[in-house]
This record gives C-alpha cells, sequence and structure tokens, in this order.
C-alpha cells in the first residue's frame, strides 16, 4: 500500500514475508517465523494451534535492526494474530525508541475497510491526494467489474483458505466473489475465516472451488490442492488455484486484481483476463492443469 501511494523511497524495512513490489524484497527484513520451513499443510496448522493455545508468538520482531532505521512512522496490522507480529509488541518496542515513531495498525475486516485504510494511511504519511487517487481508482476498477457481470448468472463458489484442514474464506473474501458476479455458499462477509468438514463443504454444493491457502502462489496452492484430490473431486466442482499472496489474502491495492480474476474466473465472456497474475485450473484425476 505505501509503494502503491509512491511512498516507496521512504520505506526503510519490511516483513519477512513482504515480497511486492520487487524493491521491497531487498529491504531489511525486521520479523521471521518460529515455525519451520518445510512442514506440511497440516503440520503447519498443527504448530499454529499449538503455540496460540500457550499464549505464545508465531513471529519474532528484530528490534536492534528497528532501532538502527530512525523510524518517524511504523505501519502493522492486528486482523490476524497467524499473520503478524503481536501489535502489543510493536507497541512496546515503539515506545522504546528514540524518535518516539507513530504506530497505526491497519485491521480491516471488510473490503470497504481495506479501501478506507488507504486515504487513512497517506494521510498519516503525509500524502492525502495521493490517498484519494489510489481509493478513487480502486473503485473505479471495482465497478467495473460489477457492472460487466450484472444480471449473469452466478456460479456457485467455495473459497478455501486451507485445504488441511480446510479453512473456509472469510473477512473480505465473500464479499469479493460477489462482486465478481459470484455466490459464496460458505463464507460470511467480514467474520473470520473458519475451520470447516469437508461434509460442509460438498452439501454446498458448489460449481467452483477458489484453492487460495493463505500465503501460497499458485503453483504452491496448485500442489496443496492436489494433495487433497480425493476429498475434492466428490465435490464435481471446477478447481481453481490461485495467486493467494497476491491478490486475496493480504488487505491492500490487489484485492482489486483479485476481484478482477474471480470475474474473469465466474465470466469469462464478461472480464478479461488480467495481466499479470496466474490461475491454474486443474484436472483432479491427472493432476495436470487444464486452462
Amino acid at each position: 500500500m505505501l509503494f502503491a501511494l509512491g511512498l516507496g523511497d521512504s520505506v526503510v524495512a519490511v516483513t519477512h514475508e513482504c515480497d511486492y513490489p520487487p524493491a521491497a524484497e531487498g529491504l531489511p527484513k525486521l520479523t521471521r517465523s518460529v515455525i519451520p520451513d518445510g512442514l506440511a499443510a497440516a503440520e503447519i496448522d498443527r504448530a499454529v494451534r499449538e503455540r496460540t493455545s500457550r499464549g505464545e508468538a508465531l513471529y519474532e520482531l528484530d528490534d536492534d535492526v528497528l532501532h538502527e532505521l530512525g523510524v518517524d512512522l511504523i505501519v502493522t496490522q492486528a486482523v490476524c494474530e497467524v499473520c503478524a507480529v503481536s501489535f502489543d509488541d510493536v507497541r512496546a518496542i515503539a515506545e522504546e525508541l528514540p524518535t518516539q515513531p507513530q504506530v497505526i495498525s491497519l485491521d480491516p475486516s471488510t473490503l470497504g475497510e481495506v479501501l478506507a485504510d488507504v486515504p487513512r494511511l497517506a494521510e498519516e504519511a503525509g500524502t492525502p491526494d495521493a490517498g484519494t487517487a489510489l481509493a478513487d481508482e480502486a473503485a473505479r476498477r471495482i465497478d467495473a467489474v460489477r457492472e460487466a457481470v450484472n444480471g449473469a448468472d452466478r456460479p456457485r463458489v467455495a473459497a478455501l483458505e486451507w485445504l488441511d484442514p480446510v479453512y473456509v474464506g472469510g473477512h473480505w473474501v465473500p464479499q469479493m466473489v460477489d462482486l465478481a458476479g459470484g455466490e459464496d455458499v460458505l463464507g460470511m462477509p467480514g467474520e473470520r475465516s473458519r475451520v470447516a468438514e469437508w461434509a460442509e463443504v460438498e452439501a454446498a454444493r458448489p460449481e467452483i472451488v477458489i484453492s487460495m491457502p493463505c500465503g501460497y502462489y499458485a503453483e504452491r496452492a496448485a500442489k496443496e490442492s492436489m494433495d487433497q484430490a480425493e476429498r475434492l473431486a466428490p465435490l464435481g466442482a471446477r478447481v481453481v488455484a490461485v495467486d493467494a499472496a497476491a491478490y486475496f489474502s493480504r488487505p491492500g491495492p490487489r484485492l482489486v486484481d483479485g476481484i478482477e480474476w474471480l470475474g474473469h474466473l465466474f465470466h469469462p465472456d464478461r472480464v478479461s483476463q488480467p495481466a499479470d497474475g496466474t490461475a491454474i485450473t486443474l484436472d483432479l484425476t491427472t493432476g495436470a492443469a487444464i486452462g
């Protein structure tokens, strides 16, 4: 969001997950995960549950580097404890810094709140006009998709944010599905993602399954989907793996790209394929991509 507001030159550090735009990847990383690499989906879920049940953090913050940077503004989030350093930890460290930086936490649950955070952050960073322009452009693009799919038949959609165990996409995802001309048969707008049973997914009779494991790109999402082929195949639905990390998991300007991608996947005759990103339609019997 900061880069989209034209503030990239002022960003001096990021989290270990920040990978867009490419310039962000070269900046110092202030966080690290305590969950080991290489775990399977079920193992990641189990490790997260165990640590959070004990009140233990999932991420560590490099306060030594933060002290050296002399920052004026820290932007963090408290949307999800699985996704970021504790807000209380960030605030506590900020109070110890000689620059006494302002801390702003962006905690949206809905698409409207995500878009409202754009001018809010721009105001705090001293570029209010850029915030207004970016928010207006996002609204224009969303309206273009909504108008394009108006009156079309709405496919029944299951947006799955994790596959072992299965999590139903929440927060802004159901709204994205709706704006793109689909009917989310499991998710509730503004509500947290939730664990479900595969029997519930099957009972919802989705026509399209959007595989969007949190933080993964389409290739990894496709692999995770094939690992669950025995559970997905009985649904009889079209299964599409998407770039969750880019267009669905993270509350920022690229959620608009996600809406455009969904509009194309649901209604290819009405919404053109976006220029960036990947969507992989899977043949669950062969493991091949079919479109």
